[in-house]
């Protein structure tokens, strides 16, 4: 945290007014300051690390993504960054997807000012805000497979393996292609072709199996 005690905080939602709320609800505490604000992912991305926040309040659906790929991305450049998803909708998936790009909490947009400001700080002091009972039923997916994720394996090419171990990795496409000696756009289309390839829709799911897979076979 800054010198003087307060959490730096970031805020990315795709709404104005939602912004405002959120940045005026936590200005009035001295302890937390608002370095920096975004309405969409490419915005943030480009922010986030040169402002260098304590804790990032990610906003989950967004115009031209969404928050939990935000999320990845900042933790894989700055693993200190902590990340907050603020969503309107309570959703296994979106859940499962933050859990594994790392986030330290998830939170619905209903939740009181006073909660949210709670959650921050707790967030920042490194406490995890995921519920344990939505938390096990990640563990119990990451867990499922066996024989039939072996055959999706079986399907990639060589390249393509690599590929998805660096994405489990929590690699972006760039330092993939820096990694490999391959232009972002190539990487891309190797991304999705795996991804294709073993039936997924997110970069997300694809670490999770990898996860899952070195969980299942340690050698």
């Amino acid at each position: 945290m800054a010198e003087k005690g307060q959490i730096r905080v970031f805020l990315l939602d795709d709404h104005e007014v939602v912004r405002r709320g959120v940045h005026d609800l936590l200005s009035m505490d001295g302890d937390i300051e608002v370095v920096g604000e975004a309405g969409t992912a490419a915005e943030a991305l480009a922010r986030i690390p040169a402002v260098n926040p304590d804790v990032a309040v990610l906003d989950v659906r967004l115009p031209d993504g969404n928050g939990v790929e935000v999320c990845r991305e900042v933790r894989s450049l700055r693993p200190e960054i902590k990340c907050l998803m603020l969503t309107s909708f309570s959703d296994d998936e979106a859940l499962f997807d933050a859990i594994m790009a790392g986030a330290s909490g998830y939170v619905l947009k209903a939740i009181r000012g006073t909660d949210l400001l709670s959650a921050v700080r707790d967030v920042a002091a490194g406490r995890s805000l995921l519920d344990p009972v939505a938390t096990s039923r990640v563990l119990e997916r990451l867990r499922d497979g066996g024989e039939k994720e072996d055959e999706r394996l079986a399907r990639l090419t060589k390249q393509e393996r690599r590929i998805l171990d660096l994405i489990g990795e929590g690699m972006t496409n760039r330092q993939i292609g820096n990694e490999l000696h391959l232009a972002e756009k190539t990487v891309k289309n190797y991304v999705s072709s795996l991804l294709a390839k073993m039936g997924m829709e997110r970069r997300t799911q694809a670490a999770a199996y990898v996860a899952r897979h070195q969980a299942d076979h340690p050698h």
